[in-house]
């Protein structure tokens, strides 16, 4: 209890703001998670915001869970950054380094495939709604022979993402990797991304909502306006802080849709964020501290962005020692001390 509290008092809370009329039993399991995305949302900018009472939503939202820190180990981008909260697992598993350093997640590895294969695909909805295009894609790998240079210097010339000319069996080939998510898209039922703003991202989870109120379902939302606002007009910027109120109210409606279908108090939500932004600054080249907000009674720590898979796969009761590879984060949900070395 002494960590659950301390973890509070970092964010404003007190123990006592923790008592809550969610309607989900500590112990009891969830009939539907979302994961909601706010994507290089900094710790301490979205506290001044929640102090301000600019956030209403993350603080309802909070009053009924708890709001705790989550701390990045690793490179503060995009594609490391969801790689991890969506597998569990560090780099070294999924192959997926940073923004310029990837490769396909390995098939199974999501968090999707994961719920997928434990409940059955026909019950059980997977859907991703992202706001980005790129970073948090599923492009398809490309090779491409070469048959003279003239062909060569187009290719070159395009500069198509990482792409690279390798020699192959007395070939010459234009291979552009794999994007992150081109394996997981294909196990789940919906992968959309590219939808930018924050309203398109709203009325698509919304719509999709509707459609799948009547069967269990884990969403990951993405939102990108903070991401795009602080790159464009810096950390501190208008801009930038108006995109927190975007971010909050779009997790606000997407909550109203939930009670509105009457399932709100059979879901769990979870909101964090894969790096921060660099205090003042147009970019995160070193922003390892964001957060994570939820309405789960039963988190009770903070972490690292490798365990919230491992906190959803455990909140919907599958068995993690039976996850192979052994999944590197750890659930929120249980105690866990990291080792000194």
């Amino acid at each position: 209890m002494r960590k659950i509290f301390m973890c509070l008092l970092v964010f404003g809370f007190s123990a006592v703001s923790v008592a809550s009329a969610f309607a989900l039993g500590k112990d009891e399991k969830p009939r539907n998670i979302i994961l909601i995305g706010w994507d290089a949302a900094q710790r301490n900018h979205m506290k001044e915001c929640l102090d301000r009472g600019e956030l209403p939503n993350i603080k309802k939202l909070s009053s009924e869970g708890t709001l705790v820190a989550i701390d990045i180990l690793r490179v503060t981008d995009t594609k490391s950054g969801w790689s991890q909260i969506l597998t569990g697992y560090e780099p070294e598993i999924t192959g997926v380094f940073s923004n310029s350093r990837y490769q396909p997640i390995p098939q199974g590895y999501t968090v999707f495939e994961r719920l997928e294969q434990y409940f059955s695909p026909q019950d059980f909805f997977t859907a991703a709604v992202i706001g980005k295009k790129g970073h948090v894609d599923a492009d398809a790998p490309v090779k491409r022979e070469i048959k003279n240079e003239k062909q060569k210097g187009k290719l070159l010339q395009k500069k198509q993402s990482d792409g690279k000319i390798i020699a192959e069996d007395g070939k010459t080939y234009f291979v552009v990797q794999g994007k992150p998510y081109y394996n997981a898209s294909q196990g789940m039922d919906l992968f959309e991304n590219g939808l930018t703003k924050n309203e398109k991202v709203v009325e698509r989870a919304i719509e999709l909502l509707g459609q799948n109120a009547n069967r269990p379902f884990f969403m990951f939302v993405h939102f990108a306006e903070i991401d795009a606002q602080g790159h464009k007009y810096g950390e501190n910027s208008k801009e930038s802080n108006d995109a927190y109120i975007s971010d909050d109210s779009g997790t606000g409606k997407i909550m109203e849709k939930l009670k509105e279908l009457g399932i709100y108090d059979k879901t769990l939500i979870y909101v964090t964020a894969d790096h921060g932004f660099d205090e003042g600054l147009t970019g995160h080249g070193d922003a390892p501290y964001v957060f994570l907000a939820t309405n789960d009674p039963k988190v009770m720590r903070r972490g690292i962005r490798a365990d919230i898979t491992p906190t959803i796969l455990d909140r919907f009761g599958v068995d993690l020692s039976k996850i192979q590879p052994p999944l590197d984060g750890h659930p929120l949900t249980r105690p866990y001390e990291p080792p000194l070395w």
